[in-house]
């Protein structure tokens, strides 16, 4: 009984999947559809195909893109497998100093005629696109055909069953029969074409790789430069400033030391504090650059130092005794510190907990907070976007769930292997 159950309800879904797979594979054979109907309609007219035609054009190449990525969806959320999409990103528009907008292709005289010309221009070089129009054309004689069994079966059951006589009644019981019996299956052949049809080619997936990796080094030079003009500002108004002032005293207090040796033996302590916090602020700029307890002991005690530090109520929970490459355990640690900050700074959080652990993806860093929530609205320049651009480098990602109100949840994945 539990079997049968199993197998009525394995049926209804993929009854169901079945029917949104040939409804979606057909909408540009339909479109073609209209377009032959009108032009038997105006077949007096030795012109008639340039009418007709020419929207059915125009409605498979609008239609292309959202069925492909329908049926990502659909693989996505059926399937688990994810086929990537590999569209084009367009780039930046830009108002040069002549007036005249560049799009990465040609200068025009306003920004909205700039972005249509880029538009157009992106997609149609983009493999994409063509690789989304021969989809259109294979999916119906593959997926549609297949899927459209079940539903074919049904309507001919409805048919059959509601006549009087034998024959169509058989017939209808047969379709009834074929359509139980094959919409558990029917839809099922949507993964296989999908993933061969839609899946960029290598060559694509490797232009788009350099391209990706090109970014990356460019983000990862602005910010080694911003980084040390950080440095440089810290040192000249911080400790620079202190030490220049440290020898003017103790000079100062050397042409004192026989006149006036109280006066003398103040500016020597006034030297001597000025002295300790110099140290403190070249260990801090230190520590900002790259903290000693992480080269030392690794970056399970760097996050728990750095939890110590916090004004949060910070806790870290983890079972891991693990290494990692330095530079991928600077930046995690890093990022770990831009996200307390931002707890701190902008959600006004009270409380954290920082969780590292290891699953099949590699390293996972959860660090949640009891803030006012809204970190999901990234802007650029900000701290996330920072954030981002540096964890892009070694192929890490960070995900954020914020909603308002909190709590607040990111998460950093490490593709990597421990040492």
């Amino acid at each position: 009984m539990r079997q049968l159950v199993s197998w009525v309800a394995s049926a209804g879904v993929g009854f169901v999947r079945a029917c949104v797979v040939a409804v979606v594979s057909m909408l540009v054979p339909a479109v073609w559809a209209a377009a032959v109907t009108l032009g038997v309609w105006w077949a007096g007219d030795p012109w008639s195909w340039v009418p007709v035609c020419l929207p059915a054009c125009m409605g498979t190449l609008a239609l292309s893109r959202p069925v492909c990525r329908m049926f990502r969806f659909l693989v996505a959320t059926w399937t688990a497998t994810v086929i990537p999409a590999g569209y084009r990103q367009a780039g930046p528009v830009v108002r040069m100093s002549t007036g005249y907008w560049w799009n990465g292709f040609s200068y025009e005289r306003t920004r909205r005629d700039a972005l249509l010309d880029q538009r157009w221009r992106t997609r149609w070089s983009d493999p994409a696109t063509w690789r989304d129009l021969r989809f259109t054309a294979i999916a119906p004689i593959t997926v549609g055909v297949i899927a459209s069994i079940p539903p074919a079966g049904a309507a001919g059951a409805v048919i059959g069953l509601s006549q009087p006589t034998f024959s169509p009644r058989a017939i209808g019981v047969l379709g009834l029969v074929v359509a139980f019996a094959g919409a558990p299956y029917a839809w099922r052949s949507v993964e296989p074409v999908a993933v061969r049809f839609l899946r960029a080619s290598p060559a694509a997936v490797l232009a788009d790789r350099v391209d990706e990796l090109t970014a990356q080094r460019a983000d990862a030079t602005v910010a080694q430069a911003a980084e040390i003009r950080r440095i440089e500002r810290d040192l000249h108004d911080g400790a620079q400033a202190r030490l220049v002032a440290l020898g003017l005293s103790l000079a100062t207090a050397e042409k004192l030391m026989e006149t006036d040796p109280d006066q003398a033996k103040a500016l020597m302590r006034e030297a001597r504090d000025g002295a300790a916090t110099s140290l403190t602020e070249l260990r801090e700029l230190v520590k900002g650059i790259n903290p000693p307890v992480l080269n030392e002991r690794g970056l399970l005690d760097a996050v728990r130092a750095l939890a110590l530090d916090s004004p949060l109520e910070a806790e870290v929970s983890t079972d891991l005794q693990l290494r990692l490459d330095p530079p991928i355990e600077t930046a995690v640690y890093f990022g770990i510190a831009e996200l307390l900050t931002n707890a701190v700074k902008h959600a006004r959080a009270t409380r954290a907990r920082i969780s590292l652990a290891r699953d099949d993806s590699g390293i996972v860093v959860d660090v949640e907070d009891n803030g006012r929530g809204g970190a999901h609205d990234v802007r650029p320049g900000g701290g996330l976007a920072g954030l981002r651009r540096r964890l892009a480098v070694f192929d890490e990602t960070l995900e954020i769930s914020s909603p308002a109100g909190g709590p607040t949840r990111a998460r950093m994945v490490v593709p990597c292997a421990s040492l």
